[in-house]
């Protein structure tokens, strides 16, 4: 008996119940009205009929629609992602009905639900995006689609599409909108900005004509002498040199930001900053190392070695415990031979926390220019700005002032050591990370 009622594929609408509950009223008020008895006899003897005829209607085949669930292999981890579902109508007539997506229990959605009308031969296209915000596997369940009869009395559930499993990447769509800004010089519309060049490269391009703007001092006059124009030696970026990104993984990482923590976000912007250094023809290498040392790719700028940093930083996990910094820097002076720019990705929520880590970083800044970025705390500056209005606001306004301030002290420490620094916030990361590197590829630090 408990097999067959689970196996009951059909439910009754609001529609009906409001029907019942009508005939019980007619009946209660037959008992001081007689002639209502008759009325809600006939009403319960047409709203039997209405029902039979409903299930006979959504019952005429065994598979009345069909949904297919369009999605790609991947998301992009904190982006847009699309989803489609193509619905086909196999019954003789319109139908209305209701769709109810089985999402990952990631996204913690637990009422997306479409209604709407499906003409027979024509496929029905419903379109929504998810935001995903922890990288990971997610699992799409069944299709469930709830046709409703013409005479709305009878709802059949009816189970479509496949069980699909979806890996989520860092936000490899972040990364090609970057791209894109670079090749077009879109950049100041995402915070970021091209920098007038402060060095002089050494690799030599080509001869060309001088135009306005051009160092005289690169004039070639023996061109100039042969040409009758004046002719300056063009000079390009120097290529090769290595860039590595050094993602902290530690527990001062798990901070959330909108969803997602400070770790994604270094995660995402280390994938936006590799794919750009490969595009200027540099060496991206990726470092991580949290309690113990992570996942190592050597600096290359070979075909598919933005395909590997990618897997990387997709299947990086952690504890979130105290990070080694000793053990960082016993990696990089083993490994890291030529000279090449450190990205550091961490953060530090006290003076006390920089100055345990500080003998590290002075050693890795004496052979390899080094750049250490950490965040800024958004929620203590939007605290600042409130206005205080009781004596307990007060101290804790206070309080938050005194960390932000040590922030900026921070700054001022690393600067004091010949330690380069960024402090940011984990909305303008890769922005500023980016920046930050056109600045030193401009100044030749590497």
């Amino acid at each position: 008996m408990r097999r067959w009622l689970y196996s009951i594929s059909f439910y009754f609408t609001g529609l009906f119940y409001a029907c019942c509950g009508g005939i019980v009223i007619a009946l209660i008020l037959a008992f001081f009205f007689p002639v209502l008895e008759l009325v809600a006899l006939i009403g319960l003897a047409c709203l039997c009929i209405a029902v039979v005829m409903d299930l006979v209607m959504i019952y005429t085949r065994k598979v009345p629609v069909k949904a297919e669930r369009v999605v790609g292999e991947r998301f992009s981890n904190s982006d847009e992602n699309r989803v489609q579902i193509h619905i086909a109508n196999l019954l003789p007539y319109k139908i209305d009905i209701t769709v109810i997506d089985e999402l990952p229990y990631q996204l913690q959605v637990r009422n997306w639900k479409t209604a709407l009308t499906v003409v027979p031969g024509i496929t029905s296209t419903i379109t929504y995006t998810v935001k995903p915000v922890e990288r990971g596997v997610y699992r799409f369940g069944h299709i469930n689609v709830f046709i409703t009869g013409i005479l709305k009395m009878v709802s059949r559930q009816v189970l479509c599409g496949e069980e699909k499993a979806v890996a989520v990447y860092p936000s490899y769509l972040q990364m090609r909108r970057f791209e894109l800004m670079v090749n077009t010089s879109q950049l100041q519309e995402a915070g970021t900005r091209r920098l007038r060049k402060l060095g002089n490269s050494l690799e030599f391009e080509q001869i060309r004509e001088y135009v306005l703007g051009d160092d005289y001092r690169t004039i070639n006059w023996q061109a100039t002498a042969r040409k009758s124009a004046i002719m300056v030696n063009h000079f390009m970026d120097e290529r090769s040199q290595q860039v590595i990104c050094l993602i902290d993984k530690g527990r001062t990482m798990k901070m959330p930001f909108e969803g997602l923590s400070l770790l994604d976000y270094a995660i995402n912007a280390s994938l936006a900053l590799g794919n750009l250094v490969l595009h200027k023809q540099d060496k991206a290498g990726l470092l991580t190392f949290g309690s113990t040392i992570g996942q190592f790719i050597p600096p290359d700028k070979k075909a598919t070695q933005l395909s590997l940093i990618i897997e990387a930083l997709y299947r990086q996990e952690t504890d979130f415990m105290d990070s080694n910094f000793e053990a960082l820097y016993s990696v990089v002076r083993y490994k890291i031979k030529q000279r090449s720019l450190l990205m550091l990705f961490t953060n530090f929520e006290s003076t006390y926390g920089l100055e345990r880590q500080l003998p590290y970083l002075k050693k890795l800044a004496a052979h390899h220019p080094l750049l250490v970025v950490f965040f800024n705390n958004t929620e203590l500056s939007q605290l600042i700005e409130q206005r205080a209005n009781t004596l307990e606001e007060i101290y804790t306004q206070t309080v938050a002032a005194k960390f932000a301030f040590e922030k900026k002290q921070m700054v001022r420490e690393l600067h004091k050591h010949g330690i380069m620094s960024l402090l940011t916030t984990p909305e303008q990361l890769t922005a500023d990370t980016l920046n930050k590197y056109f600045e030193l590829k401009a100044r030749q630090v590497m």
